[in-house]
Formats: structure tokens, C-alpha cells, sequence
């Protein structure tokens, strides 16, 4: 019995990493607000919006395919203010990473985010990105804030939407 189960077991040893190893995805990230005015809203982001998430490495940056949405956005009358697409690594655990867009005020930028993706039974998206107003001094005054939490199929577009603001994602597996 023993020799009859042991070459299912060196077969099933050869299998599992392949099962549980890192995909490799295409993200690519719109970010759009009302152009007509800022929402003025209270509550700023947070000192700790990244918390703790890695930034893009300059080596997973990517091209950005999306010029078309992104275009027929401002036709719409919305203000394109964050269009970025990275790879990114995603495994069983998410894997948070931090993006950014402006000149950074204190800690903040002008637009300012964290996109988490995870595999289980399906790919998982998790984001939040917040679009600051700073006052003439540079401080912080109110931010329009995207948040979400959901399951996508790779290589659809998600359309985010909140009252003011949204989001495109596309995330493609590579």
C-alpha cells in the first residue's frame, strides 16, 4: 500500500507550490472627480491613509491603456485627477500598495490612495483614495473619498462611483 501511495504523495508535493504561488496582475486606475466644483466635505484623510502599504516600485509601473474612458470622463464633464497602471503580485493574502498624484502638502497629496487585491475563490479588491483640498497654506482642509470592497473578474472594468467622485479599475491577469 505504502508503494502505491507514495508516488501520489511526490505528485501531490509537486503540485501544491504551483497551487499556491503568486499571480501576477495588471492593474490600471482611474481616478475622477465632478470638474464643476469640490464637494465640501469635513472629515480630511486620515494622517495614516497608507497605513503602512507599500508604494509601486518604479519597475512595476506600467502604460496605461485606458485613454479612451479617461477621455470620454472629461467630455462628461469629470476631472480626470489620477491615472495609473503598476503590476502587482497578488497571493491568498492582500497585499495593499499606496499610490499618489501631486506635489505632497504635509504629509498628503493631492490625491491619495490604497489599493488592496487578494485571492481566495475569487480576486477580492479592496480601495480607498481620497482627493484633498488644501487650503492657501498648504493644509489640509476636506477630502472627497472613493471606498470600496468587492469581488471582480479579471479583465473587466469596475466602475466605483460616490457623489461626487469614482474610480475605472481594470485588472488583468498577466
Amino acid at each position: 500500500m505504502l508503494r502505491l501511495l507514495r508516488p501520489l504523495l511526490i505528485s501531490l508535493l509537486l503540485i501544491a507550490p504551483a497551487a499556491f504561488a503568486d499571480a501576477l496582475y495588471q492593474v490600471e486606475l482611474i481616478v475622477f472627480r465632478q470638474a464643476e466644483k469640490p464637494v465640501n466635505a469635513s472629515q480630511p484623510s486620515p494622517e495614516d491613509w497608507a497605513n503602512g502599504a507599500s508604494a509601486i516600485a518604479a519597475e512595476n509601473e506600467r502604460g496605461t491603456a485606458l485613454g479612451g474612458e479617461a477621455e470620454k470622463l472629461a467630455a462628461k464633464g469629470y476631472q480626470v485627477v489620477l491615472h495609473k497602471a503598476w503590476q502587482q503580485s497578488v497571493g491568498g493574502s492582500s497585499a495593499p500598495v499606496r499610490f499618489s498624484a501631486g506635489q505632497e502638502h504635509d504629509g498628503h497629496f493631492p490625491v491619495e490612495g490604497v489599493l488592496a487585491l487578494s485571492q481566495g475563490r475569487q480576486l477580492e479588491l479592496k480601495l480607498q483614495s481620497w482627493i484633498n483640498q488644501f487650503n492657501r497654506d498648504g493644509f489640509l482642509t476636506g477630502s472627497e473619498r472613493v471606498q470600496a470592497q468587492r469581488g471582480v473578474l479579471p479583465g473587466q472594468l469596475i466602475y466605483l462611483d460616490h457623489p461626487s467622485a469614482g474610480a475605472l479599475i481594470r485588472i488583468t491577469a498577466l
